[in-house]
């Protein structure tokens, strides 16, 4: 119910107008509005806080769609975030929030300080759900400024803000934002690769070459299957993330959240090779999901990162428990 409910909300507010809107960085207030009176910003929230009472791995359809829609809000951000301040004992968001770690930040003079990198639409929040070492603060607008503007692959906002406010309310904090970050966007990556495949298709099967459809080229079948493929990586490595951050099992998020991003390359790659030099262009639709694909696959941790903590874990395990802790995943 709640997917149909999304589905045809975005359909009826997210044209290519709107699109075209977020990609020169404006803001869509109109469409944030809706999706607030939805509740969708609360659904990883329980019942009696106001939510739906969804875990990631159940919210999964909802984000899926985010990214099928290439939804050009931090509406994934927020949901991630009102659950770490949940979580955590800390007030929710009254509109979109941030998510993010920075541990340079310090604590001098009574005061927050620091620097957080390339925050999606961070001009545009209403507060950071940020966590420095141990602790997670919730940071209202009004304690920081804009350090550098910035903008992702997908043309949206991604500023570095200036952290300088009186020590905001914190708490201990209940699990890594990035692995939540990473989680949501495997989700994002699987409908966006979703979305690409579509596509693809369609213009395979409809565009001639030599007299017939490119669709019945063998060596198009094979890319498609290839395409097609990915698409299962991403969404079976979603799922996978989603379970595993539900048990606090940050090996489960790593490998789902790696093998999602490498399923974003790949996707990307063979889609905009199918489409030719149309797809690569700013002008058509499938450029929407490639910008994004190129830019979730890189952002809470990127592939480095959860690569490295998967290669740790292996050169700890040694010989004898290497293929006990792969199968445990």
């Amino acid at each position: 119910m709640l997917a149909e409910m999304i589905e045809r909300l975005l359909d009826r507010h997210l044209d290519d107008k709107a699109q075209a809107k977020a990609r020169s960085g404006e803001w869509l207030p109109e469409l944030w509005a809706q999706i607030d009176e939805m509740g969708l910003p609360l659904a990883l929230l329980s019942e009696e806080q106001g939510g739906f009472g969804l875990s990631f791995a159940e919210a999964g359809e909802a984000l899926r769609l985010l990214g099928r829609h290439a939804v050009p809000l931090p509406v994934a951000e927020t949901m991630a975030a009102n659950q770490l301040l949940t979580n955590a004992g800390l007030e929710l968001a009254a509109g979109p929030a941030g998510l993010a770690r920075a541990d340079d930040c310090q604590i001098e003079n009574g005061r927050l300080t620091g620097t957080v990198a390339r925050v999606a639409w961070g001009e545009q929040l209403d507060c950071l759900a940020l966590a420095v070492g141990d602790t997670l603060y919730r940071v209202p607008a009004a304690g920081w400024s804009l350090a550098e503007p910035g903008t992702a692959l997908n043309f949206h906002p991604r500023p570095a803000l200036k952290i300088d406010c009186p020590v905001p309310p914190s708490a201990p904090l209940p699990y890594c934002p990035l692995a939540a970050g990473a989680t949501v966007r495997a989700f994002q990556i699987a409908g966006a690769l979703e979305a690409a495949l579509d596509m693809t298709l369609d213009h395979t099967g409809t565009r001639v070459q030599f007299g017939k459809a490119l669709q019945k080229f063998q060596v198009v079948q094979h890319e498609l299957a290839k395409l097609a493929g990915e698409l299962a990586c991403a969404t079976a490595a979603a799922d996978l993330a989603g379970e595993a951050l539900a048990r606090g099992d940050m090996l489960g998020v790593a490998a789902g959240s790696l093998r999602a991003r490498e399923a974003a390359g790949a996707g990307a790659a063979i889609a905009t090779q199918m489409h030719g030099a149309i797809g690569f262009t700013r002008e058509h639709r499938l450029h929407l999901y490639t910008t994004s694909l190129w830019t979730w696959r890189d952002e809470f941790g990127g592939q480095v990162m959860w690569a490295k903590l998967l290669g740790q874990a292996a050169l700890q395990a040694g010989e004898t428990g290497y293929w006990p802790m792969v199968t445990a995943l």
